[in-house]
């Protein structure tokens, strides 16, 4: 029988469920700044975390059924959301010419001040990753690239847009080396994205 990396007992003498712990920790603080966010700029944080990422990404990502599999979400409760966040004049909607069923959304002027400043939630985060070592940063990008690419794998998140899950991406040396054939050149491990606008699936 498994046995739960919160059990006190078994944690304290295993690194690996220490480990996830931290993790565990880590998204707790992600969901409180992003509260702290929201209960300042009357939005819910999924709403927040919505403006963030039409500031940051193309038009054909800013479609609800993009955004449903962005955060792993029905269409349901994104269109829910989208609806909100246009009664709030946070956004608008141009329907495609071919299909009024389908649109594009994009942030007002006061949607994209909002998504400009809430942007920053993840400050208190960033600040001990700055005072890393350059070699321990580079460590923990890859570590965390391959927990995310095993979820991804086992389909517990969806869509990702990181250099592993490209089609232009190779790999040698047990990993530690890295290729883009789209830019025709090796990567170093700061290099490598987690969210590329020319991410290709790969097949």
């Amino acid at each position: 029988m498994s046995k739960s990396d919160f059990n006190l007992k078994y944690q304290n003498q295993n690194v690996e469920s220490k480990i996830i712990a931290s993790l565990e920790r880590i998204a707790q603080a992600f969901r409180v700044l992003l509260w702290q966010e929201s209960k300042e700029y009357s939005v819910s944080p999924i709403q927040v975390q919505v403006l963030i990422f039409l500031l940051h990404h193309s038009n054909e990502k800013c479609k609800v059924s993009y955004l449903a599999d962005e955060f792993n979400m029905t269409k349901a409760t994104i269109s829910e959301s989208i609806k909100a966040l246009e009664q709030k004049k946070l956004i608008v909607k141009q329907y495609e010419p071919h299909d009024t069923r389908s649109y594009i959304i994009h942030l007002t002027k006061k949607g994209k001040e909002i998504a400009d400043a809430t942007s920053l939630f993840s400050k208190e985060i960033k600040t001990p990753i700055d005072k890393l070592h350059d070699d321990d940063k580079e460590n923990l990008l890859l570590s965390l690239m391959n927990i995310i690419r095993h979820l991804n794998k086992t389909g517990v998140i969806t869509i990702q847009r990181m250099c592993m899950t490209c089609s232009h991406y190779q790999t040698s040396g047990n990993g530690q080396h890295h290729f883009c054939k789209l830019l025709n050149q090796e990567l170093s491990a700061k290099d490598l994205r987690m969210d590329c606008p020319e991410h290709l699936i790969k097949q």
